[in-house]
Order: C-alpha cells, then structure tokens, then sequence
C-alpha cells in the first residue's frame, strides 16, 4: 500500500469518527478544505461514496462503514507493532491516550501522573475528559477510567482507587426552614440539582441502599448540568441539594459551607478502574502507567 493511500485511509477514518470535518482536521494538523479533498480524491480512487455530508454533519456511508470496520483492527494491530518496536529502546516512549471524567482525572490519575511523568520523561499522556461512556475500541484510546460498575466484562479492568460514595449535600441557608429530609423520598419536596448522562440523554436517578434494600429517586429541581464540578457551584450557591463524590463535599463539610444528609442511605460503591481490551497487547509504557495507578489498598 503507498504511502498516500495510507495516510488517505488514516484521514478517513478520523472523519468517519470524529463524524466531522473540523475536528478531524484539527486533530490531523491539516486545514478543513485540504482534508475535505484528501477524501473527495479517495472516494475517486475507489470508485465509492465513503461519506454522506450535510451542512451540519459527516457520516459514513455503508461502504464507508464496511471499511470504518475493516480499518480500526488493522490499525490497531499497526499501532500494537510500532510500539512493540519502542520495547527496543532502553527508555520507555510513547503517548498513551486515556478516556476519563473530570472526576477521575483529578482525583485518580493526576496525583499519580505528577511523579510518573517526571520518571519516565519519554512517556507521553493525553488525557481526554467527558461524561460519556466512550467506545475506546473505535476511537482508538489505549484505555478509559470509569466506575468498576461501569465497565464492559470484555475489557480487562485494574483498579485505581479505593471504594467510593456519594453524599447528599446542601448549603445551610437552602436548609433553613425547609421540611426535614429523613429518608430518600423527602427529596421530592425540595430543589436538587440534576446530572444529565450525555452517552443517553437520561438524568441520574440517585441511588441510596439501607440495611439491603436499594432504592432509587428520580429527583427534580431547576438545575441540570452534565459536570459534577457545576453540580458543586450550584449546590454552593444556595440553588439546591446534590449528590455528589464525598472527597468533592469533604473540605466544604469542613468549613460549614455544606450539609451533610441521609448518611445511612449512602452505600460504598467500587471505585474508578482502568479498563483496556483483553485482546491488546500492551506497550512497555503503558504496562509502567497501568502498575504505577494500580490501587493497593490504604
């Protein structure tokens, strides 16, 4: 295969998952119109229309997806040889591409990527954050950090924190004056901030557990957002109740600027584990980074 044709197959399949021109060109370091003609020149070689296009979005047709099928495990495999190639090298390389929350990156991986990467000065990270449940596979991440419970039974997971829960806060002015809340369902009666999943448009429903038996709340309230981080300002602004990671509500706890409620309804869950796909074999730096964030216990 030429060297145009590969790096015309490697242009497609960007777009074909990116489903947009301007950020597969942002991410090729190419100009949207040049990239837009790599492909008109592609689909004249093969004779085929590889991507339907509109004014707003880009997406494969069904040749383009027999071929977006085709290409993601042979690249893989492209990638998987190149950095088999780096185990040659007496230093660890490589960039290592992680998909996480915003949560998990400052909680989990950055205090244990400070001293890693000032170890191994060759090893690269990327850190992508969003809350969606992002198909490592098909857009090529050498791995994602979310909750054990979260994670695919096809995935090899290793976990990198200590069990986790979440706390139902609020601010003591919002408390003020307001029914009592003593068991989950007195959250109907107030305002609480929602989070919105992104990977299927849904709200959280708050999960709570006492003595075995579980029970969910779908609560209301005027505030919706998709970040636990805006979840917490609102929450400190005086808008409403939230059910958030206890070490985010821990230092306002502290200080009184929060509330802690419902204690006993507030189970430990598994917390945030590194997952990877069984069938790849992973590079010399990424097997150092998956040993350096593997919790052990307290």
């Amino acid at each position: 295969m030429s060297r145009d044709n590969y790096n015309d197959l490697q242009a497609f399949l960007l777009v074909a998952q990116e489903r947009s021109f301007t950020k597969a060109a942002a991410r090729l370091g190419v100009s949207q119109s040049a990239l837009s003609h790599t492909m008109r020149q592609l689909e004249t070689r093969l004779g085929l229309r590889l991507l339907t296009r509109t004014t707003r979005s880009v997406s494969p047709t069904e040749a383009g997806e027999r071929l977006l099928k085709a290409l993601i495990p042979n690249f893989e495999n492209i990638d998987a040889a190149l950095s088999g190639l780096a185990e040659l090298r007496d230093t660890p390389s490589g960039t290592i591409r992680i998909t996480t929350s915003d949560h998990a990156a400052r909680s989990a991986l950055w205090p244990v990527l400070r001293g890693f990467l000032a170890t191994y000065p060759e090893i690269g990270v990327e850190i992508i954050s969003d809350s969606t449940l992002t198909d490592i596979v098909a857009e090529r991440f050498d791995a994602g950090v979310r909750l054990g419970e979260q994670v695919a039974q096809d995935m090899i997971a290793t976990p990198i924190g200590p069990p986790m829960r979440l706390v139902v806060v609020g601010t003591p002015d919002y408390l003020r004056g307001r029914a009592a809340i003593n068991t989950p369902r007195d959250l109907l009666a107030h305002a609480c901030i929602n989070l919105r999943f992104l990977t299927h448009g849904g709200l959280y429903a708050w999960e709570f557990e006492k003595d075995g038996h579980p029970l969910n709340v779908r609560v209301g309230g005027r505030m919706v957002f998709n970040s636990i981080d805006r979840i917490l300002d609102a929450t400190l602004a005086g808008f409403g109740l939230s059910y958030i990671p206890e070490d985010l509500a821990l230092p306002h706890l502290a200080a009184g600027r929060l509330v802690q409620l419902l204690d006993d309804w507030c189970p430990l869950f598994p917390g945030y584990h590194l997952y990877y796909p069984s069938r790849r074999q992973p590079s010399q730096a990424f097997a150092l980074l998956v040993e350096a964030l593997r919790y052990r216990g307290a």
